[in-house]
């Protein structure tokens, strides 16, 4: 039978009891363009039914609206014959749906582990172990790696395999793949296949989009196909030929999906490597003669990726590239090679650019005169170009990302062609890139190759090798096993050399164990790295300065000193929290000041204690509303953090000066004498706030609730996509950061003993030191608390020293600056001697 044509509102039959879900008139609009419209399915258990069309066509839109992750417009789901009134990915979840997104939602600065724990719901981790579950993950996928690696230093491909793992671990009813196999080679793919049959046969409902046709032979059962948010046709398999596929994909026939290669003659090397070895690869040697493109192919991780970084000049190498006969060192392939990365989200757009922006920036030189840009020249050109390619844009000024991934991959190639290269290196390029735009992208290489520039191309997809290579070199343990030229390049060939290779692994030797080499590596990896070049210039400045004035480590000046870094270190450990979420909050410090202030009015000497309490508590009130409404305005406002905080910033300073305009309401001095009681050098609120500093840094490692604060931090979009409500966090965070300002201003208290609107204001800029010192990371997602007091400690201790050795308040900044340069420096040589 063949495919059933489908009018746009026409609906499938009435939904049965074998149904999983059902969507029903799911449309979906932004900002008025229609991104869905009237889309009408069913997916049934154990059935593996195939989504099909090109990038933009709407698919990944609709898997994000059965994930909960997106709300429909109009139209509903019905899940298991019941209406779900509106869907989250918390209710998706809780109803058993799993989805392996297209781009993984993996936090990169999270390790294995504890994106896992994060990522899974609390019913699946219910006693049992999450290390144990963990591993259990990582081999059902075939996933060799350390549980507490950082998932920022997988590959693509490996964190393919880590969001397959997450969704398959939880048993889904509906388990929804969104291009699974775009980074995958082909062991790895006929895994994956196997455990969605696993799946399947269990009852699962398996929702499977991708672009290849040829996938869809071998795993599904039934195909819907779709194009402009529309649904064109549905099917058996079984039933329905390649053909008629792509023709409701694309919406015309396609005659050929390749373009003619090139006819056989002058074959004298325009471009050729001799010996070339590097990172990952050794003694690769081939050649390109005009009008050939070479393919690069192997069973993914044998080196291929790293070859083609190198010809692009990103990698330093040892042997001969030579271009029309000149000799290219790393500088030269630079200026000489365009490069089409793999990863194009990562390194090939600029999310912050808009498309003509994309295009041109590598080649702004070729629209100048004089070094005067010429807009018009540059818009002629970019328009130019896109119309060969066929780049489909809402315009040249539209953001990057509103274009599907296809057309993505297009700018990409754009820019690499606007550059006028003497060479295009393309490293996967038709990775996750629909029909009619893969297509599009092999007629624009074998033009660029015709046109007499080299091209190689790097790719997991055999079939796709041999249709568009003249030439493929087969890699194996970072060797070349085999050259195939002409009616060689078959599929059954280069499979059968990658998987029968032979080649001797070219790894280097160790110096050290494997084992403490590991831990070496996983210690400066870690968070908590900083805290040993914090405290070696501590002790040496210490030293330093008891050297000149033997009065510095007396008993007096370390309880001095500790004291003081008491009050920074909790406001700094609230900084620490706003920065790991990935903002920042300028109000602490005025923070500070006017929660002092308001003690001087409450905590007097001629004041009860059911009044001081009071006090006590009023502090506490008003540190929360102001984190509540510095998380809410961030949150639910739109501002930015710094917007947020600094309006907050100016506000509470301006209240502290209504509430005293001068030094006034002196606190109680028993009071003062509790907060600052000591047992020997040690003062009991400085053993208080290490007991806090250990607490919330377990928190931060092994509860969820610090996994997902970091989590947020790290990417916030990946973090919504696992079921973690971020808004929430984020509102929550700020207030625990002023919590602990709230600390910090009971110890300032009773250090300056009177309510002046004056003090407070400098603990802003002291705090962002200290948590800059101590590790943190102003990008958010990595930082510790330890790093943070330990940074405060040694920021205090220069106050201190600035004092004792007669110095002028100009070397407290100037000392600040170096140790902050000092302490950065041996935390980067030192991960990079480890790495």
């Amino acid at each position: 039978m063949a495919a059933v044509e489908m009018n746009a509102y026409e609906t499938l039959s009435p939904a049965t009891t074998e149904e999983t879900i059902r969507l029903a008139g799911i449309s979906k609009y932004f900002a008025a363009i229609p991104a869905l419209r009237d889309i009408n399915v069913d997916f049934k258990p154990g059935e593996v039914h195939a989504i099909l069309g090109e990038n933009g066509a709407g698919k990944s839109t609709l898997m994000n609206i059965i994930a909960g992750t997106l709300q429909p417009t109009e139209g509903e789901i019905i899940f298991e014959g019941q209406k779900v009134p509106q869907m989250s990915p918390d209710m998706a979840a809780s109803l058993g749906i799993a989805i392996c997104f297209q781009h993984p939602a993996i936090l990169n600065d999270l390790s294995i582990l504890e994106n896992l724990s994060v990522a899974l719901p609390a019913s699946v981790l219910r006693n049992r172990s999450t290390r144990d579950l963990a591993e259990q993950t990582l081999r059902s996928v075939c996933l060799d790696l350390p549980l507490n690696l950082r998932s920022g230093h997988m590959t693509v491909a490996q964190k393919h395999l880590l969001e397959i793992g997450k969704a398959i671990a939880v048993n889904p009813k509906l388990l929804i793949l969104d291009e699974p196999t775009a980074s995958l080679d082909q062991e790895a793919t006929e895994m994956l296949f196997r455990l969605i049959r696993t799946a399947a046969k269990n009852g699962t409902a398996v929702i499977y989009i991708t672009h290849r046709l040829a996938e869809i032979r071998q795993i599904a059962d039934r195909v819907t196909v779709m194009r402009d948010g529309r649904i064109r046709g549905a099917a058996s398999v079984s039933e329905i030929s390649d053909s008629e596929l792509v023709n409701m994909i694309v919406g015309r026939t396609l005659e050929a999906a390749f373009p003619p290669k090139s006819e056989a003659g002058d074959l004298s090397p325009v471009f050729k490597v001799e010996e070339l070895s590097g990172e990952g690869f050794s003694n690769v040697s081939f050649s390109v003669a005009r009008g050939q493109i070479l393919g690069v192919a192997g069973v993914s991780g044998n080196g291929q990726s790293e070859l083609m970084r190198a010809l692009a000049g990103l990698h330093q190498t040892r042997g001969a590239a030579i271009l029309h006969g000149r000799q290219l060192g790393q500088k030269e392939l630079l200026d000489e090679a365009a490069f089409m990365p793999s990863d194009r989200h990562l390194e090939g757009v600029a999310n912050g650019l808009t498309v003509r922006e994309n295009a041109t920036f590598s080649a702004l030189e070729k629209f100048a005169t004089g070094g005067i840009l010429s807009k018009t020249a540059e818009h002629q050109k970019v328009r130019s170009i896109f119309g060969d390619l066929a780049v489909k844009t809402p315009g040249l000024e539209a953001s990057i990302q509103a274009l599907s991934g296809g057309n993505q991959q297009k700018v990409v190639m754009a820019r690499a062609l606007l550059s006028e290269p003497g060479i295009v290196i393309a490293d996967e390029p038709t990775q996750g890139v629909d029909v009619g735009a893969r297509f599009e992208i092999y007629r624009i290489l074998r033009s660029v190759s015709k046109a007499g520039t080299p091209v190689i191309v790097n790719s997991s997809d055999a079939v796709e090798l041999e249709g568009i290579c003249d030439k493929v070199i087969v890699m194996s343990r970072g060797q070349v096993v085999e050259t195939l030229v002409g009616e060689e390049i078959t599929e059954e060939r280069i499979v059968a050399a990658a998987v029968r290779s032979e080649a001797h692994d070219i790894g280097h030797e160790s110096s050290g164990s494997p084992q403490s080499m590991s831990r070496l590596r996983h210690f400066m990896e870690s968070d908590i790295a900083p805290v040993v070049p914090l405290a070696l210039v501590t002790i040496l400045l210490g030293l330093f300065v008891n050297s000149q004035n033997d009065n510095f480590l007396s008993a007096y000046n370390i309880s001095n000193i500790l004291l003081l870094a008491t009050a920074l270190g909790f406001i700094a450990m609230g900084q620490t929290i706003a920065l790991l979420m990935g903002g920042i909050d300028l109000s602490v410090g005025p923070l500070a000041g006017f929660l002092v202030v308001i003690a001087s009015f409450f905590v007097n000497e001629d004041m009860s204690a059911g009044v001081m309490a009071s006090g006590f508590l009023l502090m506490a009130v008003g540190a929360f509303v102001t984190g509540a409404i510095n998380g809410i305005l961030i949150r639910f406002a739109n501002f930015t953090p710094i917007a947020a905080t600094l309006a907050m910033y100016i506000a509470i300073q301006g209240l502290s000066f209504l509430l005293r305009e001068n030094p006034d309401g002196y606190i109680n001095s028993t009071v003062t004498d509790w907060v600052n009681w000591q047992i020997g050098p040690f003062p009991v609120a400085f053993l208080v706030l290490v007991g806090v500093t250990l607490l919330g840094e377990y928190a931060l490692r092994r509860s969820r609730a610090g996994r997902r604060l970091r989590a947020v931090g790290s990417n916030e979009d990946s973090a919504r996509r696992v079921g973690i409500r971020v808004d929430l966090t984020y509102v929550g965070g700020y207030i625990l950061c002023s919590m602990l300002t709230c600390l910090g201003a009971v110890m300032l208290m009773t250090q300056i003993g009177v309510g002046d609107p004056r003090q407070g204001v400098a603990y802003t800029l002291s705090s962002i030191t200290a948590v800059v010192l101590g590790g943190t990371s102003l990008a958010g997602g990595r930082g510790t608390f330890v790093g943070t007091i330990m940074g405060a400690v040694l920021l205090t201790e220069v106050l201190s020293a600035v004092t004792f050795l007669s110095l002028t308040q100009t070397y407290q900044y100037l000392f600040q600056g170096a140790l902050i340069v000092i302490a950065a420096l041996i935390y980067s040589a030192a991960r990079r001697r480890s790495a």
